[in-house]
Parts: structure tokens; C-alpha cells; sequence
């Protein structure tokens, strides 16, 4: 049954309500809930778009470095990546001074799908956070950046 729908009675959690992973946890649940409902975006998936949207802001990157950087498995990178071309969205290329490594960039249709999708995507991410106000919202995602080790640059 949908969380949504029921009513929530109250349960007590004890230690849990202050545990940091406990907490990211039913955030990313809500987050995708809410994404995945009548008001979220249509087209690409979170995962699908945000591999996107960085191949988009270094063509060329390393599938390894891309996966890293947004701790996507090894396994499961190279499955979405091979979606991903299967769509005609990215393109490999395997560079002959390392046979081993696999550069990716957007194809003419992979670029029109962020830029179509981006609009929606972003407009939607406004609006996600509820109940928290904007200065809330501001803290913590600058929290959350610095919690994932993103440094100053690494945002645009």
C-alpha cells in the first residue's frame, strides 16, 4: 500500500529519529514519491537525467569518473549507460591511449533530451522540500553538499 494514502499514526522511533542515514533515507523515499507522482516531471527517470545532465557539462568524461562521482555502481553504470546508447541519447568512445577506459558524450538527440527535460526538471526541484522554507531549503542543501564532498566549482 502507497505511504501517501494511509494515515501515518504515531510510532516512536527512539534513537532513530536522530540518526543521520535513517533520515537521508526516508528523505530520498519521500523525494522519489513525490517526483514519481501526478506532479513530477514525465520523460527521464532522476538517475537517468542527472547522468545526463553531467555528461552534458564534460563531454567526454570517463564512464569510471562519472560513476564515482555520482557513486553509481560499476555494474550498474555500465547497464544505464548501454540504455542510454540503446536510446541514441550518449555515444562511447574507447580514447587509444587507454583501451581499458570509456569516454561518453550526448548525441544531438542526448542534448535535446536534457535541454527539454532540464526545464521541467529544475522547475520541479523548486518546488521540492515542502514543508521546509526557502532559507531552510538553502541550508540544507549547502548541508547535504558539503556532507557528499562537493567543493566549491563542482556545483556548475
Amino acid at each position: 500500500m502507497d505511504v501517501s494514502s494511509r494515515r501515518i499514526e504515531r510510532v516512536k522511533l527512539g534513537e532513530l529519529s536522530g540518526s543521520l542515514g535513517f533520515l537521508l533515507r526516508l528523505a530520498q523515499l519521500r523525494a522519489f514519491e513525490e517526483f514519481f507522482s501526478d506532479r513530477g516531471p514525465r520523460g527521464l527517470k532522476p538517475g537517468e537525467f542527472s547522468v545526463l545532465w553531467v555528461i552534458a557539462r564534460n563531454p567526454g568524461i570517463r564512464q569510471s569518473l562519472l560513476g564515482q562521482r555520482l557513486m553509481i555502481k560499476r555494474a550498474h553504470m555500465t547497464k544505464l549507460i548501454r540504455v542510454l546508447e540503446d536510446l541514441g541519447l550518449v555515444s562511447r568512445r574507447t580514447p587509444e591511449t587507454d583501451r581499458r577506459a570509456v569516454e561518453l558524450t550526448l548525441t544531438a538527440k542526448g542534448r535535446q533530451a536534457v535541454e527539454t527535460s532540464s526545464t521541467e526538471f529544475f522547475s520541479y526541484e523548486e518546488t521540492t522540500g515542502e514543508p521546509l522554507n526557502d532559507g531552510e531549503r538553502t541550508q540544507l542543501i549547502s548541508l547535504l553538499q558539503k556532507y557528499v564532498g562537493l567543493r566549491e566549482g563542482e556545483a556548475r
